[in-house]
């Protein structure tokens, strides 16, 4: 039998021991529903910060130093005075006496003709002049012999008065020594024209001997001994000679958006493919006016004068030239990407937006908005952007001269140190 158990004694138990227990399991259930809150709060706070995009801004110091604005053009290097020698007659190489590389004298022999035909005209030529003075002696036999006889005729016609001898053989005797007299003249015209095509074969035959007209080097040779050269309306090349390689000139094509700065009696430096690790100078000497056009580009011509005196440098090379158009000393520079940055336009419509009633209501322009104006009226005006607590604030200056990653500033409420915005960072992590 199961022992009887007393419904007031039971009751007093349940009393004593229940609220207890309820009271503790209430205290866990409110902390875990705390936590949970709590853990709900944190997510949508770190999932929403995800989405909204905060902004932070790279920024970069105002500093003083100097500027050097420079231009870069492509050029050739070439040599400062090149000599073509060629040929004025036609006929065939004998000899050549130099080659490529070999250095020549004022007056030293670069390559003979053949000159068999040449001689053989020669020699007719100079009979030819013997023969016209021959005729020239003949002719003046005949005047000594016409004269005589014109002579001895005019002695009788004095003599007899007139009559003797008639007047038609006296007229016939004077005839006969004006023609004597004018063959003669004509037989040393022609003894003149002999002298004159001789002289003129005997040019022919020194100019079958090539000599050099500079001292210099040869650059180019583009015959051989046995080739035949032919002469027409012009003279075919034989021979490229550079005066003096110690010496150079460099042609480069200045940008017509660059022209403007560049000067005669800039420096320049430029660096060539053959030595990468080496840079040299030189001097602008001429900037031409005429212009070339290449697939829709407008450059100019500089010339730049180079010392070349350990023969490093060649014809032809292929040269980058730095040219120095501007230097200023201790100015304040700012980083040009400051000049190109814009804040974003949703700090922009942030600050913009006033609500229902802002968007109702008419307000005066922003000060920034005034600034930009200002500054699009005039190009040297810009505004820039600092960092005040955490908030973009502008600041207006005029610029000067820039070479691209750095530019002066020439006036504005900016000093060396201040930190200005270049660009925007945006964590979309």
């Amino acid at each position: 039998m199961e022992p009887k158990t007393d419904p007031k004694s039971l009751m007093a138990k349940i009393l004593e021991t229940g609220p207890m227990k309820s009271h503790g399991r209430m205290k866990r259930y409110i902390i875990l529903a705390s936590l949970a809150v709590v853990a709900i709060v944190v997510i949508f706070a770190v999932f929403s910060g995800r989405k909204s995009g905060a902004v932070q801004y790279k920024t970069d110091k105002v500093k003083r130093g100097n500027l050097v604005v420079i231009v870069t053009a492509t050029g050739t290097l070439q040599p400062t005075n090149t000599v073509d020698v060629g040929s004025e007659l036609s006929g065939t190489i004998k000899s050549v006496a130099v080659d490529y590389n070999s250095r020549v004298k004022t007056g030293q022999v670069l390559a003979i003709l053949d000159t068999t035909k040449l001689e053989a005209t020669i020699a007719q030529s100079r009979a030819s002049l013997e023969s016209a003075k021959a005729k020239v002696q003949q002719a003046q036999a005949t005047v000594a012999e016409t004269k005589a006889k014109l002579a001895q005729y005019q002695k009788v016609w004095d003599l007899s008065n007139g009559k003797v001898p008639s007047q038609t053989e006296m007229d016939a005797a004077k005839a006969a020594y004006a023609r004597a007299v004018a063959d003669a003249a004509n037989n040393a015209a022609a003894v003149s024209q002999a002298e004159a095509t001789l002289n003129a074969n005997l040019t022919d035959l020194s100019k079958s001997v090539i000599k050099s007209p500079i001292n210099g080097i040869v650059l180019t040779r583009s015959i051989e001994p046995g080739q035949t050269v032919a002469a027409s309306f012009t003279a075919p090349v034989l021979f490229t000679l550079a005066e003096d390689l110690t010496k150079m000139d460099l042609h480069v094509n200045v940008d017509e958006a660059d022209i403007g700065k560049v000067q005669e009696g800039q420096m320049a430096t430029f660096s060539v493919a053959a030595y990468p690790n080496r840079t040299f100078e030189a001097e602008i000497t001429q900037a031409r006016y005429g212009s070339s056009t290449t697939s829709g580009v407008v450059t100019y011509e500089t010339v730049l004068k180079v010392n070349n005196s350990d023969l490093s440098l060649r014809p032809g090379m292929t040269a980058t030239a730095d040219i120095t158009v501007k230097r200023i000393e201790n100015i304040i520079l700012i980083p040009s990407a400051a000049l190109r940055f814009s804040p974003p336009v949703k700090q922009v419509e942030k600050k913009s937006s006033g609500g229902i009633v802002g968007s109702l209501l008419p307000r005066p322009p922003r000060q920034e908005e005034k600034q930009r104006e200002e500054s699009g009226s005039n190009k040297q005006q810009k505004q820039i952007w600092t960092l005040k607590d955490g908030r973009l604030s502008p600041a207006s200056i005029t610029i000067g001269a820039s070479n691209g990653g750095l530019t002066e500033v020439t006036s504005g409420d900016i000093q060396p140190g201040t930190e200005v915005v270049t660009d925007t960072i945006t964590d979309t992590q």
